[in-house]
């Protein structure tokens, strides 16, 4: 292999525009071997060393040298403001880092772990109300008159809560009376027309009797004047054609009395079933009229009456509830995304202020409305001191439970991930662990691996040093 190199000529007849001199070497000749720093220059330089020529023909290179060399300066000018950068993030760490690994020990909360049982569970939220709740509604159309009571009041069975004006309903009550009377009295007329069709048509059977009679006579003495020469065949003939037409003519008439009885019985028995339906709604108006005088018909508390005095109520139409303060119950309701793990049966924690109550799952609405639903929770305490009608709550369903379980008060260090990053206090020092999580609800945390009953873990919000491997706990 050869090696083309330019070097300084010691020789001074050398040409002044053009100071260098070539020669095609190989690298293991003399040649090679002898030569310095001082006079070998590598060809990546020769095309700068070129450039000194001073003729016009050179100029264009002058042009591509300059543009190389801005794009080097602005590639360097790059380079150093990325490191710059760099090193700016590296110091912020670093800083970051230092300042990080110490802590206060007043700024932090520790808890042990432990052994007990924990249950899991999902949150909802929920309403007392009371068990029982009579709603009072109105019977009739009518318009409130009085009001007697406020809610809120205590009130006893038989006692008067509001009174409304009956006076409509008391004019249409006797309007029905009087039509149930007419079609009673129809019903008698209908009676007397039944009992003297039967008498007249009875007579005219008697009439046909005494005539059939007659025509029988009629045609035995015919027979005898034919005998005795005295008579004509055509006669005994006539008398036997008016015998039978006497019977069929009475034949008819029993049909007639049959079928004319027979309907007169239906429109007797219309017009009863007519009458006995009035008067159903003349009773039940009764009774109407009767439970217009809102009273209640149970011991307990008002919790809601219509005191707009004058105003048209209409029949069903809501007057006042009264609820049993003795026995309450929780209405709840929960995203329908746990759905599939509610179900009747399952135990309940209602949180009321800092106490605690307990029940079950008793009923779950079918219908969903706005992604909510919603389900009653028996209260295993159904009276107590903290219970108030329309009372908010927090409800957790509970959906399983394990005993015997490590576990830590619930707090800000947990995310409510599988996986969580904890720190285990020891020695004056915090070191960071990586845990795994299982069970969990609004009090405890179950913690499954890399951490033993007795250990201090912080539960307080760690999340500022989240890149620190150990802290440093001052007092």
């Amino acid at each position: 292999m050869q090696l083309a190199v330019a070097f300084i000529s010691e020789d001074s007849s050398y040409s002044p525009n053009y100071p260098f001199q070539f020669q095609t070497i190989c690298p293991n000749s003399d040649v090679f071997r002898n030569l310095t720093c001082s006079n070998v220059l590598f060809i990546s330089r020769l095309r700068s060393a070129l450039t000194l020529e001073y003729t016009s023909k050179h100029c264009y290179m002058d042009k591509n040298i300059a543009k190389e060399v801005d794009q080097k300066k602005k590639k360097k000018a790059v380079l150093i403001s990325l490191a710059i950068i760099v090193l700016l993030i590296a110091s912020v760490m670093v800083l970051r880092a230092s300042f990080s690994s110490t802590i206060k020990k007043e700024n932090i909360t520790t808890a042990v772990v432990e052994i007990g049982n924990i249950e899991n569970t999902i949150s909802a939220t929920g309403e007392v109300l009371p068990e029982f709740e009579q709603v009072i509604t109105s019977p009739i159309n009518a318009t409130i008159k009085s009001v007697s009571m406020d809610a809120g009041s205590a009130i006893k069975p038989g006692q008067s809560i509001l009174a409304l004006d009956k006076q409509t309903t008391e004019m249409e009550y006797e309007k029905l009376k009087f039509q149930l009377e007419a079609k009673k009295n129809n019903i008698h007329k209908l009676d007397l027309e039944l009992n003297k069709s039967f008498f007249d048509i009875q007579s005219n059977n008697n009439i046909k009797e005494l005539k059939i009679n007659s025509l029988q006579a009629a045609v035995e003495d015919a027979k005898r004047l034919f005998k005795a020469g005295g008579g004509t065949r055509e006669q005994i003939e006539q008398a036997e054609l008016d015998l039978k037409v006497a019977l069929l003519e009475k034949k008819q008439l029993e049909n007639e009395i049959k079928s004319k009885q027979q309907t007169m019985k239906v429109d007797k028995r219309e017009s009863e079933i007519a009458a006995q339906i009035q008067q159903a709604d003349l009773s039940e108006l009764q009774r109407k009229l009767q439970q217009a005088d809102i009273v209640a018909s149970r011991a307990g508390v008002v919790t809601w009456v219509n005191k707009n005095i004058g105003s048209t109520v209409k029949e069903g139409e809501t007057l006042a509830r009264i609820a049993d303060l003795g026995s309450y119950k929780v209405s709840g309701t929960i995203s329908d995304t746990y759905l599939n793990e509610l179900r009747t049966g399952l135990p309940v924690i209602i949180r009321i202020n800092d106490s605690t109550v307990r029940g079950t799952v008793v009923n779950i609405h079918p219908t969903i409305q706005n992604s909510i639903v919603s389900f009653d929770v028996q209260l295993d305490e159904r009276n107590s001191k903290l219970y108030r009608p329309n009372m908010k709550v927090e409800v957790f369903v509970v959906t399983n439970s394990k005993n015997n379980a490590m576990r830590l008060p619930n707090g800000p260090a947990f995310k409510g991930g599988n996986t969580q990053e904890i720190f285990v206090v020891k020695s004056g020092k915090a070191e960071r662990r990586t845990v795994n999580t299982g069970l969990s609800n609004f009090d405890y945390v179950e913690i499954k691996d890399h951490v033993k009953p007795g250990e201090v873990v912080i539960t307080s919000d760690m999340s500022d040093y989240k890149n620190s491997k150990e802290i440093t706990i001052n007092n």
